[in-house]
């Protein structure tokens, strides 16, 4: 056994235990955790607009690849710490829990309390550079790697003031250090619908050969200043009204004003926005000093409660419902609706490490209080949007209570139920979940194939038969007495919905395996809208794969290559020649590979090529579904304009 004892116990200074286990502070090493230092160093330069101090933010990034973020708020405090008889930047920049946000002095509303972002970063940069303007003077200090390089000086004189900070990722630290300028375009704008009044520039001064784009986005032509630079600039004075709009910009608005309330109870300052749209899903984000709470929390608790509530009396008291009707669910008068719920409060109390979810009793108090006073005064003063919100609301119960029916027959088939699965699922041996995989496949004869292929103690198969439903554009009744889906859900024996249970899951590998051609395609991207809608916990928690079946077979010298794409097609060609070649066979589909074939390509744990189905951005994905699957033809077209040379798999 080896010792243990006092020599075994380490003491890690200063930033070194940031640079040791950088994961506890930034989630992970890869993309996320690299975009994640510009973000803190941004959230630092809006507390300051938050604050009343700063109207501008420019953020660029540099021809090498550094980052700088700029804002012209009052400059960090650059006087002597009077515990730690340094500058207070160098605290600021150095420890760990150092900051003006811990009592409301310097800041009374503030996203960051811990006091770690502009540490960490510094600590995970292999240098930083602070300026700060203030007093007519230019102060500057540089740092590497968290460590002090230089002395706090005067470099310069200026008229302005505020705080300018540039930093270099550490590529010891990082998987990758190219930023990615889509992923922050769209951070830069949701921030700026969030803090209306405040401007923020975003830049790339990168070649665009150079550019990290990830080949799932590209820059629109009206973004470009001149062939080597890129930049967009968000300004909005309507704030989360406009956000509201845009989101509902490729749906049709059931009416066209928006609501919209701005009051202050309590000291807790409480926004909400909202418009409901043809869609049949609801779509309500919730924001707490600027922090996307995913999870919701007391203020989402507080908006759902009291919108029923005063949609209901509202009905009653103008006669849209009886005395003898029954009261409208909040699931019914919140299909299609798209909202903005953000709140600023002095001490968020948040639920976990990543504040997904707002834990404050006084947030729902306050949301529930300023929804109460401010939407009553606008259903009696348009009563046309009061009587299309209450119609709307009740075709959608109608549809619930068509749906009941369904929903209790598919309650019946799970596992959990009578114990009766789908007469066409080839289930596999294995009991324990974790070990278990379900592959998804199109059609009988591609079942079949796969069936013959799969490894049955731990493979299961379910064909689905054509193309499922395209949720999207149907009611719950609808989408519940289509067949397929009540196999899928079956299946699954984990509900969906409101009645998703992650823990009744039978296989914690869905993989979706269709064709290699344009109807697999389709097929994926209805699969994926489905699991969207109806069971999005499946892709929370990365259940959700997409199989990478081959396209051709080629075969030389009795040696077999399968390629998936007409691109790695001509590059293996380039690569064996075709001398003795024999003919390519391309495949039309999967029930064309014989088992052993399948096997080999696809079904192989050991060899096969499976994609995750990850979710970085919830607005951006619901507004791409909202396009490629909704009932408008126009921003479809566009969609496909765009992206149809540059995308290769725009569902993964």
């Amino acid at each position: 056994m080896s010792e243990y004892n006092e020599n075994n116990i380490q003491v890690l200074e200063g930033l070194e235990a940031v640079r040791k286990r950088p994961g506890m502070y930034i989630g992970s090493t890869s993309s996320s955790g690299l975009h994640h230092l510009v973000f803190e160093i941004l959230d630092n330069s809006v507390d300051e607009s938050l604050a009343g101090y700063c109207d501008k933010i420019d953020i660029k990034i540099n021809e090498n690849g550094s980052i700088t973020v700029k804002d012209n708020g009052r400059g960090i405090p650059i006087g002597i710490h009077k515990e730690k008889n340094i500058p207070a930047v160098e605290v600021v920049f150095t420890i760990l829990h150092a900051g003006g946000k811990f009592n409301n002095n310097g800041y009374k509303i503030s996203g960051g309390l811990h006091g770690v972002g502009a540490s960490v970063v510094n600590a995970l940069s292999e240098y930083l550079i602070v300026k700060i303007y203030k007093d007519n003077k230019i102060y500057e200090q540089r740092y590497a790697r968290g460590k002090v390089m230089q002395k706090l000086e005067i470099t310069g004189e200026t008229k302005i003031s505020g705080t300018e900070i540039t930093f270099m990722p550490d590529d010891k630290i990082f998987e990758n250090i190219d930023f990615n300028f889509e992923i922050l375009k769209k951070k830069v704008q949701e921030t700026a619908f969030l803090t209306k009044g405040l401007r923020i520039n975003l830049s790339d001064n990168r070649k665009k050969n150079n550019l990290n784009t990830d080949n799932n986005n590209e820059i629109n032509d009206s973004d470009i200043c001149d062939k080597n630079n890129y930049e967009v600039s968000f300004y909005y004075e309507g704030g989360i009204i406009e956000f509201v709009n845009f989101l509902n910009k490729e749906k049709e608005a059931a009416y066209s004003k928006v609501f919209y309330c701005e009051s202050n109870f309590e000291n807790i300052e409480v926004e909400i926005a909202f418009q409901h749209s043809d869609s049949f899903n609801e779509n309500i984000y919730s924001f707490a000093n600027n922090i996307n709470t995913t999870e919701g929390g007391t203020h989402l608790t507080g908006f759902r409660m009291s919108i029923a509530k005063i949609i209901n009396d509202h009905a009653r008291k103008f006669g849209l419902l009886k005395e003898n009707d029954k009261n409208l669910i909040g699931e019914d008068i919140r299909e299609g609706m798209t909202a903005i719920i953000s709140i600023k409060l002095s001490e968020p109390q948040f639920e976990g490490q990543t504040k997904s979810k707002l834990a404050n009793s006084s947030a729902r108090i306050a949301v529930s209080q300023v929804l109460s006073e401010y939407l009553n005064y606008f259903l009696e003063e348009n009563p046309d949007i009061a009587k299309i919100i209450f119609e709307k609301a009740m075709i959608a119960a109608k549809a619930r209570n068509a749906a009941k029916k369904a929903r209790e027959l598919i309650r019946r088939k799970t596992v959990l139920g009578d114990g009766r699965l789908p007469g066409k699922l080839a289930d596999c041996s294995e009991n324990n979940p974790e070990l278990c995989e379900i592959y998804l496949v199109e059609g009988d004869s591609a079942g079949g194939s796969a069936k013959n292929a799969r490894n049955p103690k731990i493979q299961a198969i379910l064909p689905l038969r054509g193309k499922i439903l395209n949720v999207e554009k149907a009611q719950l009744d609808k989408a519940l007495s289509n067949e397929e889906i009540q196999s899928m859900i079956t299946a699954f024996g984990t509900g969906f919905r409101d009645d998703f249970n992650l823990n009744k899951l039978r296989y914690h590998k869905i993989i979706i395996m269709t064709d290699a051609d344009v109807d697999g395609a389709h097929i994926r991207t209805l699969l994926l809208t489905f699991f969207y809608r109806f069971m999005r916990p499946l892709i929370d928690n990365k259940k959700i794969f997409i199989a990478q079946p081959p396209l051709y077979r080629v075969e030389k010298n009795k040696k077999e290559y399968y390629v998936y794409d007409d691109s790695d097609l001509e590059e293996l060609l380039d690569k064996i020649g075709t001398d003795n070649l024999k003919p390519i066979q391309r495949y039309k589909g999967l029930g064309e590979m014989d088992a052993e074939q399948l096997w080999d390509t696809t079904m192989d744990p050991e060899k096969r090529v499976l994609l995750k189905v990850t979710l970085q951005d919830a607005i951006e994905a619901d507004n791409i579904f909202s396009q490629l699957m909704g009932d408008k033809v126009e921003p479809r077209r566009i969609f496909i304009e765009k992206y149809a040379l540059s995308v290769k798999n725009i569902d993964t």
